[in-house]
């Protein structure tokens, strides 16, 4: 169970959301809980790389390359593959309650409903996305300096409303490749892209617009959980550990909208 009494924000951790754009909670949840939802995590890339091999003879399956990394959508499921070469594992999948159980039920917990309802300022909740982060170690690659608004904008009329919250099923550090912030980036809104020859230049922000000097790394143990605002600045580096480091991130949106990938609303009962 969990270590804290109450599931709501404090009002110092709404404070420090708000100047910030994140805050981090240690000790929600327990050590056989984060054991269980490894095992989730590693079941659902099996299931995953299952579906993308065409096995079941009945999904649709696509794959492509983006800025040489390679990518399957298995229906309205994405799965993207580490980055290096001849990759087989995944870093990704989005949306992941469509492919474990256990991991769509985490979404209805009322510990992250209910300082969710605080976020969204709603008292009715729907999923937005849930992407599981596989972090392999060794091959587990970074993810660049972004927003995550740009990636929503053009498909949500409320992106300011969408919220995240990250589990943490391993200990999190510099060395396994943990989340960094730019605190207090998300007060500008919509940051501009960088401008190169990536096919998806735009999606990462321009590191002049931010300052670098300013980030902080959020290390934490396995049951902690990150909320983090969709305007603020993060990303991490790649994990050169032996250890993993796998994490859910789970978007909330105000109730009766549909999920970004399936188009479907999945109503959070927490």
């Amino acid at each position: 169970m969990s270590k804290r009494d109450v599931n709501l924000l404090s009002q110092q951790e709404l404070v420090s959301y708000r100047a910030n754009g994140f805050v981090a909670l240690q000790g929600i949840f327990d050590s056989d809980e984060c054991e269980n939802f490894g095992f989730a995590a590693d079941a659902a890339e099996e299931k995953a790389l299952a579906l993308a091999s065409g096995v079941d003879g009945s999904s649709r399956v696509k794959e492509y390359w983006l800025d040489g990394n390679r990518f399957t959508d298995v229906d309205h499921i994405t799965l993207q593959f580490e980055h290096c070469q001849n990759a087989e594992r995944l870093r990704v999948i989005e949306p992941v309650n469509d492919v474990s159980p256990q991991l769509n039920a985490l979404i209805d917990d009322p510990r992250l409903c209910d300082p969710m309802r605080q976020l969204v300022a709603s008292t009715e909740l729907s999923l937005w996305t849930a992407k599981l982060n596989l972090k392999h170690p060794v091959v587990g690659s970074g993810f660049g300096w972004h927003q995550d608004a740009p990636y929503w904008i053009h498909d949500s009329a409320h992106v300011e409303r969408l919220p995240n919250a990250m589990v943490l099923f391993d200990d999190a550090a510099e060395e396994n490749g943990c989340l960094r912030f730019i605190p207090g980036s998300h007060r500008h809104g919509c940051l501009p892209g960088c401008d190169d020859h990536r096919q998806l230049a735009g999606f990462y922000t321009n590191p002049n617009a931010i300052d670098l000097s300013a980030q902080v790394a959020v290390e934490a143990p396995a049951g902690s959980v990150v909320f983090f605002d969709p305007f603020v600045v993060h990303g991490s580096a790649p994990n050169l550990s032996k250890r993993s480091r796998r994490a859910i991130i789970i978007t909330y949106q105000p109730a009766g909208f549909p999920a970004l990938k399936s188009g479907l609303v999945r109503q959070v009962s927490g």
